[in-house]
């Protein structure tokens, strides 16, 4: 859970309650869901809270979210946006690991070293959490006195440049130190570079920012002492880098709503991406940045009386919206739904539940009365996994072996080594859901069936004795839109038999026994699947539906997974034994 430190005196200044004591901030901070966790050696108060709400990782945050559980602010506040004077041009060159920039010029500002702290701490915390650790986005903030705009053509705004450069063929000054280095020299010598330096591993080429100067920023790393920002500077250029336009314009937002709170006024920038280079193709080549437009969702009043167990006027639910820092408005027909607008540092509003908890927050959980539910129940084990536990009792009596395997895959495993196409009719072969961004090219995707986990368990027992009959009940999962999630999660019963006699009869008999323990009909039509041998496979039809398939493994399968002897198997639906 993330934990911001908080100096209580800038606390009072902010909210302009300059009689609170801190243990009635300690108080009302727990009502908001931050709860104090201790002191640091200076003196700051410290407060952990739900990862959701970021934009609470600065004492200005959390003195923005103070001032409206006060009522002092009520609804959306935007701040304005002066026209834009500087560029960020993005160069075809630009690395396509990291190829998306965002940014913001601040102007006006007046940093004192509660301020300075504050932005470093921000800083530091958006990093660690939205960033994944400066992976996925990464901040840059620079004395703007300090850099020089390169004008593109005679009479033009300044500009800066983001580009990818040679490991070897330029230098800069990096902060906290005295000597020129190259990006090479960086990862190698300076104790910043070497903690971040897998991050750029493996490029040809290094993202980095120049300004007329020459580089000045090398991101995700590290900036330049050049730029370096003190508490004498009055104008900042903040740049932020990363793999995602979303999350890297979103951390610019929650930055640029804590200078404003100091007083700062924010200018836009103009990025513009070059021909050629990988630009987000649902914002386009040329943007304007920060992007401060307001996201609209939409609530039932019934949704929200359910959830929270209270009976509200529509004037009630919109005043706890405004206090919340939202606006909504209502509609009075047959259901009552509000229109409700979240300002742009909230980059936890993705559902309506969302709206539901704020709700709740501005009424205040304290003030719910808890009541017994209408029905009573006893604990048990859900029937599902009653299920799931019988029907493993059954493949264990007839001498399988039971397995718990990963449910993340790859797609070659789950669909390469198979002979199988994804996106096909086939079983198994529906579209996955993948994984936006894996640490490993091991786990990419979940896997749509069991009969892959199987295989790649019997490759890696080939040096044991014969027979292996391996067998599982596990997660499955596949995307379609008609789901509420657009994904179809299953419980798949999967089984193998490896041996010297094994064959389409002995996987049967099998899966009939199963079948027979829990009353169910089956019947095995002839079928075709890329995976197994064709005129040795059949579908599994339970009760007259079809639920899976069964069959022996075709050769070319067994050859990819180094398996010499043949294997039989079978995977259907779990439900099907209902």
């Amino acid at each position: 859970m993330p934990v911001v430190d908080i100096d209580t005196d800038e606390l009072r200044g902010l909210t302009g309650r300059t009689d609170t004591s801190d243990e009635e901030f300690k108080e009302d901070l727990f009502g908001l869901g931050l709860e104090f966790e201790g002191e640091t050696d200076d003196g700051l108060l410290q407060f952990e809270f739900a990862p959701d709400r970021l934009d609470r990782l600065s004492v200005e945050g959390v003195a923005r979210s103070l001032r409206y559980h006060y009522g002092d602010d009520r609804g959306v506040y935007v701040p304005e946006t002066n026209d834009p004077e500087w560029t960020i041009e993005v160069d075809e060159s630009v690395p396509d690991e990291r190829p998306y920039v965002t940014g913001a010029v601040i102007r006006g500002l007046d940093l004192d070293e509660g301020a300075l702290d504050s932005l470093i701490q921000l800083q530091e915390k958006l990093h660690a959490t939205m960033g994944r650790g400066r992976a996925k986005g990464a901040i840059g903030i620079h004395d703007l006195a300090m850099v020089k705009g390169a004008p593109l053509q005679e009479g033009a705004e300044p500009s800066i440049t983001y580009r990818g450069v040679d490991p070897d063929g330029v230098s800069f000054v990096p902060l906290d130190a005295n000597d020129e280095l190259t990006p090479t020299e960086v990862l190698e010598e300076h104790a910043t570079g070497q903690t971040y330096a897998d991050l750029v591993d493996g490029l040809d080429r290094y993202p980095a920012i120049y300004d007329e100067l020459g580089l000045f920023s090398f991101p995700p790393v590290i900036n330049g002492k050049r730029t370096e920002v003190t508490t004498g500077s009055r104008e900042l250029f903040v740049e932020l880098t990363g793999t995602d336009q979303w999350t890297i314009d979103r951390m610019c937002n929650i930055i640029c709503y804590a200078l404003s709170a100091r007083g700062a006024t924010i200018e836009a920038v103009e990025v513009n991406y070059a021909d050629g280079a990988v630009h987000p193709t649902e914002y386009g080549a040329e943007l304007v940045r920060p992007d401060l437009d307001v996201d609209e969702k939409s609530v039932g009043h019934d949704r929200i009386e359910t959830l929270l167990g209270v009976d509200f006027e529509p004037e009630e639910v919109v005043d706890c919206f405004e206090r919340a820092g939202l606006d909504a408005s209502y509609t009075l027909d047959e259901d009552v739904t509000y229109e409700v607008e979240i300002p742009p540092y909230r980059v936890d509003v993705l559902h309506p539940l969302d709206l539901v908890d704020d709700v709740g927050r501005a009424y205040g959980f304290d003030n719910l009365e808890p009541r017994y539910p209408d029905v009573g129940t006893v604990g048990g084990r859900h029937e599902r996994s009653r299920l799931e536990d019988a029907v493993r009792t059954s493949l264990v009596g007839l001498g399988f072996e039971d397995l718990l395997n990963f449910h993340m895959t790859s797609g070659t495993e789950n669909y390469d080594r198979m002979d199988l196409a994804a996106g096909s009719d086939a079983f198994g072969g529906g579209d996955p859901v993948e994984i936006t961004e894996p640490y490993s090219e091991e786990y990419t995707q979940l896997r749509t069936w069991a009969t892959p986990s199987l295989l790649m368990l019997l490759e890696r027992n080939t040096h044991n004795a014969y027979p292996q009959d391996v067998a599982e009940v596990g997660f499955a999962a596949e995307r379609d839109d008609a789901e509420n999630t657009s994904v179809a999660e299953r419980r798949h019963v999967a089984g193998a038999v490896a041996r010297r006699d094994a064959s389409y009869e002995v996987a049967k008999g099998r899966l009939q026994a199963v079948c027979d323990d829990f009353g169910a009909e089956l019947e095995t039509p002839r079928t075709e699947h890329p995976s197994f041998i064709d005129g040795r496979t059949a579908a599994v039809v339970i009760d007259g539906d079809e639920v899976g398939v069964i069959g022996e493994v075709h050769p070319a399968v067994l050859v990819e997974h180094d398996l010499e002897v043949p294997v039989a198997a079978f995977e259907f639906h779990l439900d099907a034994l209902r």
